[in-house]
């Protein structure tokens, strides 16, 4: 190989990085001289990709930066070095809208630059969810919109200590998410997909038979509005290897979730349907936002993120930025 990739947790790479128990949040990966050939980095991705899988299960998140990725085609390529599973997008229960690039590579979300898009795991609102993410970074934001991060293990183990009982009720109950959506596509709301696209539907019968198949309660209203009531879904999931993770999007649904049809505070509740206490939620946000570490995106960025063990979000921003996603079974 004619550049010596090794890894480099820089100390500068990103800002406010945090380390519990000797594990580094984020690691970052860099070259140690400028990489020129993508089909270099290629090989090291490919060779080195169950090494990299184990160290994103340690770390969470893993970021590339220097390497040689400039646009969607390069990012698709950077996906098929790590030969998993593709998670499309378009036939997912997502509220976000996205911009396809490639089969598997689309817009982070369509969302106006000035809405926060809170913590979340990827999908923890719906039956069905990918494991893995990917982020690539084509245009650097000019001012804002780094990405918030957040180790949901670590969130957890202070909540049982800070709220014993409300996560008792979380691990007990799980949680139920409300969203009102539109017909078509809201482009000023985060969470601005219509059910037709979400639901991959062309009409009422169709929606009802597959919010029916998925366990969800619904109603209609006046213009073509649906009122979609997920299952219980859990908010605690104990993963493959023991650990306990704080898996949901209660944080982004109660304080993100508002538009013209939804108010943030009425999205969720627990599994029972009994209402879970704003005073929680708060002292929930406020924990999560003191371990949570942004990530400063520089163009060309790649991070690989597990989406199990890791919440993120998008800062506010002005200016042009462009960031691309990819998600993985």
């Amino acid at each position: 190989m004619d550049i010596p990739f090794a890894a480099i947790v820089e100390e500068d790479a990103v800002k406010q990085d945090r380390q519990v128990d000797d594990i580094r949040f984020p690691l970052v990966y860099a070259p140690r001289v400028t990489a020129s050939r993508l089909a270099a980095a290629l090989d090291w991705l490919t060779a080195n990709r169950l090494l990299l899988l184990e160290q994103l299960e340690r770390h969470g998140v893993i970021v590339f930066r220097g390497f040689p990725i400039a646009g969607d085609e390069d990012f698709d390529a950077a996906l098929s070095a790590f030969k998993l599973e593709n998670f499309p997008y378009q036939s997912s229960l997502s509220n976000a809208i996205r911009r396809h690039r490639t089969e598997r590579v689309f817009t982070a979300n369509e969302a106006p630059p000035d809405i926060e898009i809170y913590l979340h795991h990827e999908l923890a609102q719906t039956p069905v969810h990918p494991t893995r993410l990917f982020f690539y970074c084509e245009v650097a934001p000019e001012t804002g919109g780094a990405t918030p991060i957040c180790r949901s293990d670590w969130l957890l183990a202070r909540l049982r200590h800070r709220l014993p009982e409300f996560a008792v009720r979380c691990e007990r109950l799980g949680v139920r998410y409300i969203n009102i959506m539109p017909q078509g596509e809201d482009m000023e709301s985060g969470q601005g997909r219509g059910w037709r696209a979400t639901l991959g539907a062309d009409n009422r019968i169709e929606a009802e038979t597959r919010l029916k198949s998925l366990g969800y309660g619904w109603s209609w209203f006046d213009g073509g509005v649906l009122r979609a009531c997920s299952p219980a879904l859990p908010a605690v999931r104990t993963l493959p290897s023991g650990k306990s993770v704080f898996f949901n999007q209660l944080i982004a649904a109660w304080r993100g979730w508002s538009d013209r049809r939804n108010e943030a505070e009425r999205s969720i509740c627990f599994g029972d349907h009994s209402e879970i206490p704003d005073a929680d939620m708060q002292v929930v946000a406020e924990i999560a936002e003191q371990i949570t570490v942004d990530l400063q995106w520089q163009a060309g960025d790649l991070a690989l993120v597990d989406n199990m063990q890791v919440m993120h979000g998008r800062r506010p921003y002005c200016g042009r930025r462009q960031v691309l996603a990819s998600l993985a079974a």
